[in-house]
């Protein structure tokens, strides 16, 4: 997988990084998000392939992404097919560090030393390019407020964003009432990225791992993620 664009974890983060403090928001719900992130990315690169509410591995092959390939092995260990509220709510915490780290390699944020208090010391984030990260923001922005089906990569992401609560962070205030309400809706426009979403927050609301779904939620049907998937697979997303 080449860097000629940026994964939906590595976005989802930069997302969620404060310009003004250097640091994350959300970060007790956004290493949840990052994992289901991940699911979403290895399943637009067709490693894997949802079935209901369980993932399957279909192609092992590394992407080139060093994350990506960490997660690919782990769920490819399990032998067998395994849910997505199993993945993104398993013992794997710390990935917000991790991608923070990643990012850091890939020249895509700088970490700052500082101190708290004048006295423990502390490390902030700058992105690298606000520009490039802007853009980020104004595809969000573009799907909200022009009414216009987004891509599933950018649904993906808002799908994401609402789970992990960034709406506040992104559309703060009374004035961000309808944006917010507008990112939550976005989760219909992908299914794939709906369901591992409803997973997300499923975790956040106590469900228990070994619980299967059987919610009416329209973008959480298993019939109509495959096809999803596979759709994305014969247009060449990888």
């Amino acid at each position: 997988m080449g860097k000629s664009r940026r994964t939906i974890p590595e976005e989802l983060l930069l997302l969620a990084l404060d310009p003004t403090t250097g640091t994350t928001a959300q970060p007790q719900t956004l290493d949840l998000g990052l994992a289901g992130a991940q699911l979403v990315e290895l399943a637009m690169a067709g490693r894997i392939v949802p079935d209901g509410d369980r993932i399957t591995v279909v192609n092992p092959r590394p992407t080139g992404d060093p994350t990506l390939d960490h997660a690919l092995e782990l769920l490819r260990r399990r032998g067998s097919a395994v849910r997505a509220v199993q993945w993104i709510g398993g013992p794997r915490l710390g990935l917000r560090q991790t991608y923070l780290a990643h990012l850091e390699r890939c020249e895509m944020v700088k970490a700052v030393p500082g101190q708290v208090c004048g006295v423990l010391p502390t490390t902030r984030y700058q992105a690298s390019d606000d520009c490039t990260n802007s853009a980020i923001k104004e595809r969000l922005d573009a799907a909200i407020r022009t009414g216009v089906p987004p891509d599933p990569r950018t649904a993906a992401l808002a799908a994401l964003a609402h789970a992990v609560g960034l709406g506040k962070h992104l559309y703060p205030g009374n004035e961000g009432r309808s944006c917010r309400s507008r990112l939550r809706d976005l989760i219909r426009y992908d299914p794939l990225g709906g369901m591992v979403a409803h997973a997300v927050m499923d975790v956040q609301n106590g469900m228990p791992t070994t619980q299967v779904r059987t919610g009416s939620r329209p973008t959480a049907r298993p019939a109509a993620r495959p096809a999803v998937v596979t759709g994305m697979v014969r247009a060449g997303i990888r």
